[in-house]
């Protein structure tokens, strides 16, 4: 870890080598909602992973979410050192993310006042999300400190690769360029979204660090197909290809089942086999919402015989699926890190992603998996044909796969995180060049 250089007196009006607390904000959904539902993935993840490394570094965390629900607790404890703290603000029930933006200065002013009521004092927060950034603004006039943010996706990303009918409203865009001003620090994904940041949304590069998201190396190793196949019910000779993700147009689903199709043909001598994990399941185990709209497509293609649409599955149950696999397919159109890429490099699978935002410096070409171009169906069935019809090579990807995803394990992240809370708690910006450690 670099230390910090620390020299004089914080422009914050304090000096300090040790944190007390942090406040993290994921407003517009809980760390603990189940992954592949709508608002729930990668994001869930990483706030609840960072959390509880950081936490286990002896900083403490308080993870505040919007309530959405009069069932749940005010005050959760997932893990040592981490509390998830449900906030009322708007109604008490989900509310579309898109018309959460109104309800954030009473998020922050019912912040403010647990904070009274608990007696905690914090020394930065962290922001997820263009929403939590704005609830992290509004908090400065009851606690003046700073605020780090972190995107995860911006509009201007998301809108450049998504169809139109999918665009985000041109407010958040606005909203967006705001928050580069606004916020203390802010930490990119990966080089390519520091680059945006600098050159599209003009932001300071002093107060800009690249930490990128990490994985859980022990939930996530390499374990033994053959057992995880007969727990799924799945023949040692299928050619089994996974998909772990949201429902949603930017996840590039649709340009996956085609892929599936044609990757039928390049592969004659298995039964190509898809799990599809993400989306609902009604009690009948039939797809419900979006899900719906991707099973009406897999049978406009003719291949049901060839997917099977598990829903959602909470995350430590994601290994077993990496395991039974061949391979772990990510047609996203944009990531700004691809999460499941690298978790299933940590399980020693070979990853099939698409040649875009973070996924180009996640997945190594060649080496670790095969990058496709955005939307390329062929190119995609090609690139998983090569590794299924060559059991080798898939093997040779698999261990060099696990062991490029050990440069992201959380330890290594939550240290580079917990150095930039330091420096901006001591009046620094937050500039850290990990990403040379890191993206190496």
């Amino acid at each position: 870890m670099i230390t910090p250089d620390y020299d004089g007196p914080s422009v914050f009006g304090y000096e300090t080598d040790v944190l007390t607390r942090v406040a993290a904000i994921s407003a517009h959904t809980s760390p603990l909602a189940s992954l592949g539902g709508k608002d729930a993935g990668g994001m869930n993840v990483y706030v609840r992973e960072l959390s509880y490394h950081i936490a286990k570094q002896g900083l403490p965390i308080d993870i505040f979410t919007r309530r959405t629900d009069l069932e749940t607790p005010e005050i959760t404890y997932p893990s040592d050192g981490v509390r998830v703290i449900s906030i009322a603000a708007g109604p008490p029930a989900p509310v579309s993310k898109h018309d959460l933006f109104q309800y954030m200065p009473e998020f922050a002013e019912q912040m403010a006042l647990f904070a009274l009521r608990d007696g905690t004092h914090y020394d930065i927060v962290h922001a997820h999300y263009w929403l939590s950034g704005f609830a992290a603004h509004y908090l400065k006039r009851y606690w003046n400190i700073p605020f780090t943010m972190m995107f995860h996706t911006t509009a201007h990303m998301k809108n450049a690769f998504s169809p139109a009918e999918h665009h985000e409203p041109e407010f958040r865009e606005r909203m967006e360029r705001r928050l580069v001003t606004l916020a203390d620090s802010i930490i990119a994904g990966n080089p390519d979204e520091r680059a945006d940041l600098i050159w599209r949304q003009r932001a300071n590069p002093e107060k800009i660090c690249t930490i990128p998201p990490g994985v859980d190396t022990d939930l996530f190793r390499p374990t033994d197909q053959v057992q995880a196949r007969g727990r799924l019910g799945l023949d040692l000779d299928d050619a089994v290809i996974t998909f772990v993700g949201r429902i949603d147009p930017i996840k590039g689903i649709d340009t996956l089942l085609e892929s599936v199709a044609r990757t039928r043909e390049l592969v004659p001598d298995r039964r190509i086999v898809l799990q599809l994990i993400g989306g609902d399941l009604d009690v009948a185990g039939n797809p419900v919402g979006p899900l719906a709209e991707t099973a009406a497509q897999v049978q406009r293609l003719g291949i049901e015989a060839n997917v099977r649409l598990l829903g959602s599955r909470p995350q430590d149950q994601l290994p077993l699926f990496y395991a039974a696999s061949d391979l772990v397919c990510v047609p996203s159109r944009y990531e700004s890190f691809g999460l499941v890429a690298v978790e299933a490099m940590a399980c020693g699978r070979p990853v099939v992603a698409s040649r875009s935002g973070g996924l180009i410096f996640s997945v190594a070409d060649g080496i670790s998996g095969y990058l496709a171009p955005v939307n390329d169906a062929e190119a995609f069935a090609t690139a998983m044909a090569r590794i299924l019809n060559d059991r080798t090579l898939a093997g040779e990807m698999g261990r060099a796969a696990r062991h490029q995803a050990e440069r992201f394990a959380w330890p290594v992240v939550a240290e580079s995180m917990h150095h930039v809370y330091l420096r901006l708690a001591q009046g620094h910006r937050a500039q850290l060049c990990c990403e040379d450690e890191i993206f190496a």
